[in-house]
């Protein structure tokens, strides 16, 4: 199978880093956003949305959604709790992801990291810190209360999170403000496969 995605893109690390956790053999695809890789014809036959990552299957099935991606290959594994409400609260977590932190702790950290802050993204950088701290606020509230996000052992919640979390100093996040998070981004690195982010 063929992984397509951007090896800087915490949305496409997720894939790199359980793929390798759970040693799974793929194809990785490089593209590069900003270069219009994604916008391209063959690209847009794979995926509409023209975004990344996205998981071919040797049958050319097509499956976009980082998280969705995570949860099928992960599926079987330890990594998706049998019960049905701790597997729930895994999709929280994913859903939390999406919607409450990368939004703010990604889109900041391509302003600045990327960017440079350029005068006119300043409003927009600094309208994103906010909403980052809150989102970094909730994890570590949970993670006061166990060593992961969903219990005592790593789940797929936490692949989701630790990507652009371990890099929001690049967005301009002190994480040194929230020691509960980088305890538990330690345990991660400290896992036995562990893959870190690639950088140019």
């Amino acid at each position: 199978m063929k992984i397509y995605g951007d090896s800087q893109s915490g949305n496409c690390y997720k894939l790199q880093l359980l793929a390798s956790i759970l040693k799974i053999t793929y194809e990785w695809i490089e593209l590069d956003i900003k270069n219009g890789d994604t916008k391209t014809e063959s690209f847009l036959k794979l995926n509409p949305n023209g975004k990344i990552p996205i998981l071919v299957l040797d049958d050319g099935r097509v499956l976009s959604e980082s998280n969705a991606i995570l949860n099928f290959l992960a599926e079987g594994s330890d990594l998706i709790p049998n019960d049905p409400f701790e597997r729930a609260k895994v999709l929280q977590w994913q859903f939390f992801e999406q919607y409450s932190h990368e939004p703010y702790i990604a889109v900041a950290r391509f302003i600045q990291h990327y960017l440079g802050i350029p005068a006119d993204r300043k409003v927009e950088y600094e309208s994103k810190q906010s909403g980052g701290h809150k989102a970094l606020r909730v994890m570590e509230i949970q993670l006061e209360k166990t060593p992961y996000l969903v219990g005592d052992s790593m789940t797929l919640a936490d692949i989701s999170l630790f990507a652009y979390t371990h890099v929001a100093h690049e967005g301009g996040f002190d994480l040194s403000e929230y020691p509960k998070i980088k305890e538990w981004i330690r345990r991660i690195q400290d896992q036995k496969h562990y893959l870190p982010m690639k950088s140019r």
